[in-house]
């Protein structure tokens, strides 16, 4: 299996001076990086917030890195310490070095990464296939999680039609005139569209040869194995799955789960309704 990387030199210095700016731009407050080694590779986080503290870890989506949580951090910061994590395999300043071939190798990554973090208990967000890999991680790794926040995660349905057109729909509506962006965005059911800065980075990145397991559908036995207070945020009008179907099959399989279908939101409901992610976050901390 291949790594995930930039396909030349000239592709990655331009990302990364796109990803410099970008940070600057939607995060200018206090922060500290840091590069974590791990078995699979070099991962990038930026801790800030309190120094103490069960810490939220926040895990974005397919493409994305640390910088799509932009909105949320200083509000999460001043209940509790957040770790915003480049995820391995992402376009951002981690670095892959070893494949990850499933959500086994995508749970390790997470447990080696919190454990260089010295994180014994963490309150994991994760955002469609950062949803996937937190669900990974409490499942094969249990102990290290205090409880799981997930915003529309894969990994309850193939991946199909709709989805695909959903993202290919969205790049399109992505590069059109930012006057007419709005108008599409709720045509395509995309508000990620409209967050310009992340879309140029989206853009910078397509020198990026992304090599990540598509996320299988969750067996029964592993959903069964969920102990652990977990939230599911999930679109009513997702492009990746049935809500209800969802709902409805983890109310059989995972009775402590907590789900909340999220009316007039889609996939992108971190940009849709960011004001109720932020809360339902800190509700799940227990703030």
């Amino acid at each position: 299996m291949r790594i995930s990387q930039f396909k030349n030199d000239q592709a990655r210095d331009r990302y990364r001076t796109a990803y410099e700016r970008t940070l600057a731009e939607l995060w200018p407050g206090q922060r500290t990086a840091l590069d974590v080694p791990t078995t699979f590779g070099t991962t990038r986080v930026y801790r800030t917030g309190p120094p103490s503290g069960e810490p939220i870890v926040l895990l974005p989506g397919s493409g994305g890195n640390a910088l799509m949580w932009h909105r949320y951090v200083d509000e999460l910061a001043r209940h509790r310490p957040v770790i915003a994590v480049d995820a391995i395999g992402e376009p951002g300043a981690s670095v892959q070095t070893t494949p990850i071939r499933d959500g086994r190798d995508g749970a390790a990554w997470l447990d080696e990464l919190l454990a260089a973090l010295e994180v014994p208990a963490a309150h994991v967000v994760g955002c469609s296939y950062g949803g996937w890999l937190a669900l990974s991680h409490q499942i094969h790794h249990p102990g290290r999680t205090a409880s799981l926040t997930l915003v529309d995660p894969a990994g309850f349905a193939d991946l199909g039609l709709r989805f695909y057109a959903w993202l290919i729909a969205g790049g399109l509506a992505s590069v059109a005139p930012r006057r007419v962006r709005p108008r599409l965005a709720r045509l395509v059911g995309n508000s990620a569209i409209l967050e310009s800065e992340l879309m140029g980075l989206m853009r910078a990145a397509m020198g990026f040869r992304r090599e990540l397991p598509v996320p299988p559908v969750f067996p029964d036995e592993e959903l069964r194995r969920l102990h652990v207070p977990a939230l599911f945020l999930l679109g009513a009008r997702s492009a990746i799955h049935d809500s209800r179907e969802v709902a409805d099959r983890l109310g059989r399989l995972a009775p402590s789960a907590r789900v909340e279908i999220v009316p007039d939101a889609g996939h992108a409901l971190p940009t849709d309704r960011p004001d109720l992610v932020t809360d339902r976050i800190l509700q799940a901390t227990g703030r």
